[in-house]
């Protein structure tokens, strides 16, 4: 049943879109990203979005009694935007983890910065290290063309087992400029260098249609669940935007423990 207050929980420092994507987060945009945020969750576990029932059918008439031809023979199900398929390396955890973290990030957001240095480490050693959490990253690449590049050079170093290295490396050393124009093609490559990847698979995997079609399936998959900035959150499908602080992911996780 779709929750009747249900909406991105906005927090302080999130890098908004409204500037360069025009959209209005109304009641059936908030419904979608609700039931989107499900079918992500889904996606992880089973490869299929998951139905989601409406609200509760009426009570039969009084002279319905048993045996008799059901006057609602099926609750209609419907179901949010089809979740692109999740890259095992874009994740962390154990598969079987009762809570699900989906993040929507942009490289260039510098407030998706300041929850991967600050807040993501500590998540990760409470959360996904102990087995509770599973963390899945999804491509939202709102700020401009570099942004778009960075996330498939880091689906490149994904393919030689290291995006994960390549996604903290970007973060911290994140300019505190949003539009900095630091993610050239040039800077890519030295952190793959650094990062001791082999250079002649990196120099062709991101030219690969494949890795570009994935960014651009999480793109707009964000955009039909009507994400409204980054970095954004479904935590067991529910929305939560924004960097806020630990407390309140951890007030977050508690909840989606307590209703797995």
């Amino acid at each position: 049943m779709l929750p009747a207050a249900a909406g991105w929980r906005r927090g302080c420092g999130a890098c908004s879109v409204a500037d360069s994507r025009t959209r209005t987060l109304t009641v059936a945009a908030v419904a979608i990203a609700v039931l989107g945020g499900l079918a992500a969750v889904s996606l992880i576990h089973t490869g299929h979005p998951a139905p989601v029932r409406t609200a509760a059918q009426p009570t039969p008439p009084a002279t319905y009694s048993a045996g008799a031809a059901n006057p609602y023979p099926a609750d209609p199900t419907i179901t949010g935007p089809a979740a692109p398929p999740v890259s095992a390396a874009l994740t962390l955890g154990r598969p079987g983890a009762p809570v699900i973290i989906v993040e929507f990030g942009d490289y260039q957001c510098t407030s998706c910065g300041a929850f991967a240095r600050d807040t993501e480490p500590a998540l990760i050693r409470q959360y996904v290290h102990t087995g509770v959490v599973r963390l899945a990253w999804r491509d939202f690449p709102w700020v401009d063309d570099q942004s778009f590049r960075a996330a498939v050079a880091a689906r490149a170093a994904g393919l030689q087992g290291k995006f994960w290295a390549f996604h903290d490396y970007l973060f911290a050393h994140q300019s505190p400029n949003e539009h900095s124009g630091l993610l050239t093609d040039a800077y890519l490559r030295s952190v793959a260098q650094r990062l001791g990847l082999n250079m002649a698979a990196f120099d062709r995997d991101p030219a690969s249609p494949a890795l570009a079609a994935a960014v651009r399936a999480d793109d707009s998959f964000g955009q039909q669940l009507g994400v409204p900035g980054t970095p954004a959150f479904l935590i067991n499908g529910q929305p939560f935007f924004g960097a806020q602080p630990l407390l309140a992911f951890e007030a977050a996780i508690a909840k989606a423990r307590s209703q797995a």
